[in-house]
């Protein structure tokens, strides 16, 4: 069932599909890979105008002296992007470039675009993650008073034997419980 593949380099396990479906472990990882996302698209080099200016806020001396920041803007949407993310001006441009695009299939596709795409998958997985957590809670929230039902009798184990050839079954709290005896109420 495991195999190894030492002629790889790496000695790495390797499992059937059709085991891990038929046992399925408990994880939050999928066992089939999710939905692509579409082809990024492509932007056509004549409809750009890249310029590099010199950045702006922290670095001293080194960022007023070099122009390492990047400005494209899409000459048939009229999108602007400036980037200045890291000290190297290759970097700035490929990261606007990346933005730029992303910018504008938003414009054309709307929500079918890969950062709508992105976006609604995200809010789906936190939404999921809330409903979890709200059960999980609720459950814990329940659980004392659940727990008192599961058990025989509402009593804890081994109390109610200790105590019930003395006739102290009543004092005895139920799990969940407060003891109203002592608070004067």
């Amino acid at each position: 069932m495991l195999r190894l593949r030492p002629w790889l380099g790496l000695v790495k396990p390797t499992i059937p599909l059709s085991t891990l479906i038929a046992s399925r472990a408990f994880t939050q990882t999928p066992l089939l890979p999710e939905k692509p996302l579409p082809a990024r698209l492509k932007l056509n080099d004549a409809d750009l105008t890249v310029s590099y200016l010199k950045g702006t806020g922290p670095g001293g001396q080194k960022i007023n002296k070099t122009n390492s920041a990047v400005q494209i803007s899409h000459k048939p949407s009229g999108i602007v992007i400036k980037c200045q993310a890291t000290r190297s001006r290759s970097q700035n441009e490929k990261i606007a470039r990346s933005l730029l695009a992303d910018r504008v299939e938003a414009r054309e596709k709307g929500d079918k675009s890969r950062v709508a795409l992105k976006a609604a998958a995200a809010k789906k997985k936190k939404a999921s993650k809330v409903k979890k957590a709200k059960r999980k809670y609720r459950a814990l929230e329940n659980g004392e008073e659940g727990v008192a039902e599961d058990l025989e009798d509402g009593y804890e184990d081994g109390v109610e034997d200790e105590l019930e050839g003395e006739g102290g079954k009543e004092e005895v709290k139920k799990v969940g419980e407060v003891s109203q005896g002592s608070s004067g109420a």
